[in-house]
């Protein structure tokens, strides 16, 4: 096991300390194993942690200074390369994540994409002239400037702990914020070992970054509550983010939600029917379904619908879980004793509600431990089923027939959420109907890929509030202010 875990501690105040309350466990998804202790903070190191956070952003030069904030991420990020592959070896035994994901957003990217941040951070226009103008009467010079929003509480999920991460830390860190950041109390290990990296091979400051391991969910809770915290950039389950919105308007702090969704991907009757499915079957499996964006909803035409969930369940039924660092493995363990529950539970709800388990549907036979889930298509359900409306979080793709382009659009849109989707035909200007008609944040044509450092990305409706990484992204940790000056 990687050396990075069994020392992980906390990083309050630039400092490398113990948790009050000792440790607690972390285990490795697909064995069942405990793996390394990480540090178990309490009330009073949040509390400490905000105090760092807070003395950092008030009394240094940390958010004036552009061109150290982009040393710094450079900095990180070569530091971050050396030990690139300890950090993968922590991330496919901690998140269960697929060696071969790892060496794209599970960690190689989200590492290289600190460059961009960095980037920003000197080039960003931080000052706009207005121009003149006569408001009241009054000749007046408007500059527009932009200028960081203070503390950051970043709290961040177990699925993609880096990409996460580093997609709020960067940003947030080129804007000129410090930042206290709690990560999910499963993969506490990925978050400490950049804590460590941070504290001691980097020059970024005591205070400005602050890491705060715990297995206590309150102490997000308390970053969302307290005054001296400015915004709250949080990514997970659209439940938990109706609690941290709620929270945080006690002080009316700004928030940026990155929640669920439950994607559509439409199926053209002018596409390769079969080639279409097999695709939106392979991407269910994908770090076996625990992503927020997998498109989980097959929307095919009804004169199609037979072979449609022939060709998705072929490529399900050849989708074999397995050990995550075998680089051949595409759907590897669910995080947990409790996720592979959930997802237990609502293929049961499937089945109860009428549904039709064509394929999957258990426990692999050939796994006798780790918290695994086999590849399962369920056909024989309308988009109000349980299974078409709600996030299930697990390798499992729901099919369901659509009458004509405008049905499938109104199927795609019967969605309390909005994060993405995908479309598939060969007609121009039909797909650009569907796309301008599906009410999404991001959209995936033929295969496109939308996510990139330079691209925003974010939801509409129940998936969240704003946009991460991009320009977009980085303006969400940045404050607006009018200076206008008479004469």
């Amino acid at each position: 096991m990687t050396s990075l875990l069994p020392s992980a501690r906390l990083l309050i105040g630039g400092k490398l300390v113990e948790g009050a309350d000792g440790v607690f466990a972390t285990v490795n998804p697909a064995t069942e194993e405990v793996i390394g202790h990480a540090a178990n903070a309490d009330a009073a190191d949040m509390d400490a942690a905000i105090t760092a956070a807070r003395a950092a952003f008030d009394d240094t030069d940390w958010s004036r200074e552009h061109a150290f904030r982009a040393h710094c991420l450079e900095q990180l990020r070569t530091a971050l390369g050396a030990h690139l592959e300890d950090l993968r070896t922590l991330t496919i035994a901690e998140a269960g994540a697929p060696a071969m994901l790892t060496r794209g957003p599970q960690l190689d990217g989200p590492v290289a994409d600190l460059a961009y941040s960095a980037e920003l951070a000197e080039t960003y226009s931080w000052e706009t002239d207005l121009g003149v103008a006569q408001p009241m009467g009054i000749k007046t010079r408007r500059v527009l400037r932009r200028e960081p929003v203070g503390v950051v509480g970043a709290i961040t999920p177990w699925n993609f702990p880096h990409q996460i991460t580093f997609a709020k830390l960067g940003p947030a860190l080129a804007a000129g914020n410090t930042v206290v950041l709690k990560p999910a109390p499963d993969t506490p290990g990925c978050a400490a070992a950049v804590g460590a990296i941070i504290a001691e091979e980097t020059d970024i400051p005591a205070g400005v970054v602050n890491i705060v391991t715990s297995s206590d969910h309150g102490l997000g809770a308390q970053l969302t509550e307290d005054p001296r915290v400015d915004l709250i950039s949080f990514t997970g389950s659209t439940q938990t983010g109706r609690a941290v919105m709620r929270s945080a308007a006690t002080t009316l702090k700004k928030a940026f939600l990155e929640l669920g969704g439950k994607s559509a991907f439409i199926v053209l009757d002018d596409a390769n029917i079969a080639a279409a499915c097999g695709v939106a079957a392979f991407s269910v499996c994908v770090h076996a379904g625990q992503g927020c964006a997998i498109t989980t909803r097959l929307l095919v035409p009804r004169s199609e619908y037979d072979e449609a969930v022939q060709a998705a369940a072929a490529t399900l039924a050849g989708i074999r879980p397995g050990d995550p660092t075998d680089p051949r493995t595409v759907c590897g363990p669910l995080i947990s004793a409790r996720q592979r529950a959930r997802v237990e539970r609502y293929l049961e709800i499937a089945r109860a509600e009428g549904g039709r388990i064509v394929v999957g549907g258990g426990r692999p036979a050939h796994l006798e431990r780790g918290f695994f889930v086999e590849p399962t298509l369920i056909a024989g359900v309308s988009n109000s089923a349980t299974v078409a409306r709600e996030e299930i979080f697990g390798p499992v793709l729901v099919v369901i027939p659509y009458d004509g382009d405008d049905d499938a659009i109104r199927l795609a849109n019967d969605s309390p959420y909005g994060l993405s989707g995908s479309v598939w035909g060969t007609d121009p200007e039909r797909i650009r109907r569907v796309t301008n008609g599906v009410r999404t944040g991001t959209l995936s044509v033929n295969g496109g890929v939308w996510y990139s450092a330079d691209a925003p990305f974010g939801g509409y409706k129940q998936s969240g509030i704003g946009r991460e990484m991009g320009v977009a992204g980085f303006e969400e940790y940045l404050e607006t202010k009018l200076v206008a000056t008479a004469g």
